[in-house]
């Protein structure tokens, strides 16, 4: 009897296992000549790699096997995976569950792995544990309810940017009201509903241009408020999102702090917290050196605000996409803050508390965008450049947008192909728009990878999609949005949003007369 070595796709490794090993898991309920058959193929399998075996190459043998994808397990079977420690637990991007899931609902897909979410708030509530410091979740990077409600559950408060956002937190479970103010509200203009809903929900409205002092009084506010400060220096991902400096649209220039809190007195209104965001530049020496100067900074204005209770740090904690596995000393932040909060304690002479929100580092690595491969092409180089090889996939830019607008890199990953030769592939999507290229640098020119060469049906993984990727999808070319699933800790797959129709994009038009 073989004594056969199972290696996963997440290094691990499972020693000591027959040929019925990986069938017991993935089919058990499969007999008769039907497993012998198969139990042959596993062997003659492990034979040839030297009784060292991927599970991977294991589930596309299981796979000739199986006539349709509904004779699999259920999906907790699906997705074992020995951990080394004689327990079972989740692997999120196994072949043959991305398949299942994939027959299922269709591709493109989005799935979310709720374990990896949970890990992350783990760390950002380390890091504010503090006394008088608390976390705030940016849901702009991620609205959906199961987000919202895992941040809920941690006692993550929310930092939303538009009216209808403040709606999505309240139908998540958070409650109204600003003490505490457990929903703030952001932004430099008050659009459609945000006004409305901050009066009438008792949202704690955070303004970042002075004239919506007078636009919250005129509409009849009475109650705290908060004043977002440019503090004229910031790093965002990329230069297009520099959210502090001369050339940011967010916030009121540092300098007017006397003028805003002049301004809010003359009203009636009491400012009782100040805040900026210096956004998630790509060096973490970078954010905690800015953030030092940054809460210095705020120290030197906080006796201009009498009514002060919080500062608000904003977020900024970066994610590394190039190596997702990468860990920052966040243990310097926690001390950090905990610094900050007592020196604008003493420069306010009363307590102050730190607030601080960061949105992509909770949930950026948590989402995976799966895509089916529909061609392979080539061009070929003349005068105009250097030819490439184009796969293309059935996601476009109207599902993940970042590397269209930003050049923003996301790993990749052909499906099941591991430890096969690579050759540069150009990855490319089905929007009748030239930009809808995956593989691209900030220059907006193309940058192939170097991928083992797809083939029409094979999936295809673009990873770390889990902030400000469904949450900016849109339906150019009338594609409906791509359903959005979750996977529990459990194993357990729940579909958070279906797949839009076509149904959905006309409802919303009208031959409504309008009277002028």
């Amino acid at each position: 009897m073989l004594h056969l070595t199972f290696l996963f796709e997440n290094g691990e490794e499972f020693a000591g296992g027959g040929v019925g090993w990986p069938i017991r898991q993935l089919l058990p309920d499969i007999s008769g000549r039907a497993r012998s058959k198969l139990e042959k193929d596993i062997h003659d399998l492990a034979v040839t790699t030297g009784e060292r075996v991927r599970i991977s190459h294991v589930v596309n043998v299981i796979k000739l096997h199986v006539q349709n994808i509904s004779q699999l397990a259920p999906v907790h079977h699906v997705l074992a995976l020995w951990d080394g420690r004689g327990t079972v637990a989740a692997m999120s991007h196994d072949p043959l569950f991305l398949e299942a899931l994939a027959e299922r609902v269709g591709t493109p897909f989005w799935i979310y792995d709720a374990s990896v979410l949970r890990k992350r708030i783990g760390q950002v509530k380390a890091l504010t544990s503090p006394p008088k410091v608390q976390a705030r979740f940016a849901m702009k990077a991620c609205p959906a309810t199961p987000v919202l409600k895992e941040m809920l559950k941690e006692d993550i408060w929310i930092d939303s940017v538009s009216g209808n956002e403040v709606l999505r937190a309240l139908h998540a479970g958070y409650p109204q009201g600003k003490d505490p103010a457990k929903i703030c509200f952001t932004a430099d203009v008050f659009r459609d509903n945000a006004m409305e809903v901050v009066m009438n929900n008792d949202i704690l409205p955070n303004v970042g241009s002075p004239n919506m002092i007078q636009q919250l009084a005129d509409a009849g506010y009475q109650g705290p408020m908060s004043v977002r400060f440019n503090p004229g220096f910031g790093h965002g991902h990329v230069n297009a999102c520099d959210t502090g400096g001369p050339s940011s649209k967010h916030g009121v220039w540092f300098e007017e702090a006397q003028a805003i809190a002049e301004k809010a007195k003359a009203v009636g209104l009491d400012v009782v917290m100040i805040h900026a965001h210096i956004g998630s530049g790509p060096q973490f020496q970078e954010l905690h050196e800015n953030l030092s100067r940054l809460a210095n900074d705020f120290a030197a204005i906080v006796p201009v605000f009498p009514e002060l209770t919080s500062v608000s740090l904003g977020g900024g904690i970066p994610h590394d996409y190039r190596d997702p596995n990468a860990e920052f000393p966040l243990e310097m932040l926690r001390d950090l803050f905990a610094k900050a909060q007592q020196e604008l304690s003493a420069a306010a002479g009363r307590e102050i508390h730190i607030e601080i929100e960061p949105g992509r580092f909770y949930v950026a690595p948590s989402a995976t965008l799966v895509a089916r491969v529909h061609d392979v092409k080539a061009t070929q180089t003349n005068e105009k450049g250097e030819g490439a090889t184009f796969c293309m996939i059935d996601a476009g830019f109207v599902d993940l947008l970042r590397p269209a607008m930003y050049g923003s890199y996301h790993h990749i990953e052909v499906v099941g192909k591991v430890d096969q030769p690579t050759e540069p592939i150009v990855i490319a999507g089905p929007l009748c728009e030239s930009g809808d290229v995956f593989t691209r640098d900030d220059a907006e020119l193309l940058e192939p990878r170097d991928l083992p060469r797809p083939v029409p049906g094979d999936l295809v993984t673009l990873h770390d999609g889990g902030a400000y990727c469904y949450a900016m999808a849109s339906n150019y070319n009338s594609l409906g949005r791509a359903p959005q699933l979750w996977l529990g800790e459990d194993g357990t797959v729940t579909l958070m949003s279906r797949r839009e129709t076509i149904e959905d994009i006309l409802d919303l038009e009208t031959e409504e007369p309008l009277s002028v």
